[in-house]
């Protein structure tokens, strides 16, 4: 293994091309990598590690940890994909586990350059390479041309489309998740009568993450005046695979059928014709469950716009490297070559309190 090592490393100090950090910050977890392009427009990743945000005092302790343990080069930029927004050098992102400060950070990496991207638009910039036999094909057909979008529920909701052009892609971060959720049953309709007793707006992201699934558990139970002993989005997404708690199953299949809609509700608004990419933290637990779920049957129902959505695909895709890439590409198009740091104003990022 060590053979191996200094081998990529001999072969990129004499490459003449830079390597460089690119992370995925999440409120769980940071998956960072050590990056590399290469001259056929590919991103080489030489090194990674996935942390737990919990286990590290802040973003700077990950980063050096990966840096001394991994990397074990000199690296002068860093490419960060976040959710939140940057408020006066501040990173605010109500679900990160500590303060993230830019200038703070850059300083205590010793790097010269990095930037930030929006977590989701990031994945949007890795949409090109991702490898369509490593995804499932969950409706329409196997391939068609037009925009995409890359929706995924983790901690948060995110969402991002991507816009193909003969000058390149054009990617724009969205705030879909914070669009008014939209009931489409009886029960579906009491719940979010529920959740607005406490707060009159309530919105799709209120539900359809992590925390959301646990929301939902608890309202679900309190409507079926059932107990509602499971606490974590993992315990209630097996206790549904199980088929040993009702309640979890129930909002396991409300989830699903909520999902679809917004999904195809997202579908229509940016004429996405190129297919959905399914990502983030949460689907891949309960793959199985989602493709016998109504997710397809709620995408679909969209009156006289069915035929449109019946050709476009819908595809779930591991989150993995996906986040890392995208930043490392965003990085090489907009900041290498040109060796300033744009990133270094305030830029809107995914996350707004709510």
């Amino acid at each position: 293994m060590a053979e191996t090592v200094d081998l990529w490393r001999r072969r990129v100090m004499n490459s003449g091309a830079s390597p460089f950090l690119a992370a995925d910050v999440g409120g769980t977890h940071a998956r960072v990598g050590l990056v590399q392009g290469s001259r056929d427009g590919h991103i080489q990743v030489l090194a990674y590690r996935k942390y737990a945000c919990s286990d590290f005092p802040d973003l700077s302790a990950i980063l050096r940890d990966f840096l001394a343990t991994q990397a074990k080069v000199p690296v002068q930029h860093c490419a960060l994909a976040c959710a939140g927004y940057v408020l006066d050098d501040e990173v605010v992102n109500y679900n990160l586990p500590w303060k993230l400060s830019l200038s703070g950070l850059r300083r205590a990496l010793g790097v010269s350059h990095l930037a930030l991207i929006n977590d989701f638009e990031a994945v949007a910039y890795a949409a090109q390479f991702i490898s369509l036999e490593k995804t499932q094909l969950l409706a329409g057909p196997d391939h068609a041309t037009g925009p995409l979008i890359m929706v995924g529920p983790g901690t948060g909701l995110g969402s991002a489309v991507c816009i193909p052009g003969k000058g390149g892609n054009l990617v724009l971060a969205t705030e879909a998740g914070q669009t008014n959720l939209a009931p489409g049953t009886t029960a579906e309709r009491e719940v979010l009568a529920r959740l607005a007793e406490a707060d009159t707006y309530v919105a799709h992201e209120r539900v359809l993450c992590g925390p959301g699934l646990v929301t939902l558990y608890r309202v679900l139970a309190d409507m079926r005046t059932a107990p509602a002993p499971l606490e974590t989005p993992e315990a209630i997404t097996a206790a549904a695979l199980e088929q040993s708690d009702a309640i979890a199953e129930e909002t396991l299949h409300m989830f699903c059928a909520l999902l679809g809609s917004f999904v195809g509700n997202l579908v229509l608004l940016y004429g996405a014709r190129g297919g959905v990419y399914l990502t983030g933290g949460i689907l891949p637990g309960m793959r199985d469950f989602l493709v016998h779920s109504r997710f397809v049957e709620r995408f679909l129902d969209k009156g006289r716009m069915r035929a449109y959505l019946e050709r476009v695909p819908v595809l779930l895709v591991e989150h993995g490297q996906l986040g890392v890439i995208g930043a490392a590409n965003w990085y090489l198009e907009n900041h290498m070559q040109q060796g300033t740091d744009k990133g270094g104003k305030a830029r809107y990022l995914r996350g707004l309190p709510g």
